[in-house]
């Protein structure tokens, strides 16, 4: 049985600066989407808010007509009571049924006038309804047209991007799959807590390109070396040589490209 080949320090480090390199890549793809997905997501609940409102607007139109409708039908029948009640009176054989219907008649008339401010007042509901559903339907069409830009921005970017993030994280899980278990998590580890996302970083001018902390002389020739895994003490970070570093920014670029093309 053929002996498992033993992996370096150095190829261990070569191997987290490239994982990091891809999911740097990932990162510059997703942030070139920004708030596009959120923005888009926000315009829609915010259509539907005003469709549900014009819905409700023109329920309470088609009701408001009703109304309408109604109360005018029950002042013709008002009119006809009183014409009726008027006629009755021509034929009465007493001033105490004469009184008696001229009361039925003033009731009728009072109800009539109180329909008409009911109408009066429905009428004017309607009209500002109507002011208000037409500024809704604007207002949802502007929504709509913003809408559409946005969408055509985010899918012109997901067109653009999406075949190459699938396979950056394709990629990722390979690497990850190549690197020891308990590097793997500290690298998730540090990257998670991390602004930017960097948990593995160059010496840039005698400093951490993390903490931008001075690295002491002894430390920056044992990260030369490439015979440990050293963390920056300040930033938490793993560290890697500057000539590693372009190495494998100059290989991976190379494989980026393949990815985007």
């Amino acid at each position: 049985m053929a002996k498992k080949k033993e992996v370096t320090v150095e190829e261990k480090l070569r191997a987290l600066y490239d994982l990091q390199l891809i999911d740097s890549r990932i990162d510059e793809i997703r942030n070139m989407r920004g708030e596009l997905p959120l923005e888009v997501e926000d315009l829609e609940d915010e259509i539907a808010g005003y469709s549900k409102r014009i819905e409700k607007l023109e329920e309470d139109l088609v009701s408001v007509d009703e109304n309408i409708s109604a109360k005018t039908h029950f002042i013709k029948e008002a009119e006809s009571m009183i014409k009726k009640y008027k006629e009755q009176q021509d034929n009465v054989r007493n001033n105490r049924e004469f009184d008696a219907l001229s009361k039925e008649v003033e009731f009728q008339e009072l109800e009539i006038e109180l329909a008409q401010k009911h109408i009066k007042e429905f009428k004017a509901q309607k009209e500002h309804k109507k002011v208000v559903l037409d500024e809704t339907k604007e207002r949802i069409e502007e929504r709509k047209a913003h809408l559409d830009h946005k969408k055509s921005e985010l899918d012109n970017i997901l067109n653009e991007t999406e075949k190459e993030e699938k396979a950056l994280i394709e990629k990722t899980e390979s690497f990850k799959k190549s690197i020891e278990e308990r590097l793997v998590k500290a690298y998730d580890r540090i990257r998670k807590s991390v602004k930017n996302g960097l948990a593995v970083v160059t010496i840039e001018r005698g400093a951490s390109g993390g903490s931008f902390f001075t690295i002491p002389p002894q430390v920056q020739v044992e990260i030369a070396a490439r015979r440990k895994v050293i963390i920056d003490e300040h930033s938490g970070r793993i560290l890697v040589d500057q000539v590693l570093a372009e190495e494998e920014t100059d290989k991976m670029n190379k494989m980026f490209k393949k990815l985007s093309a």
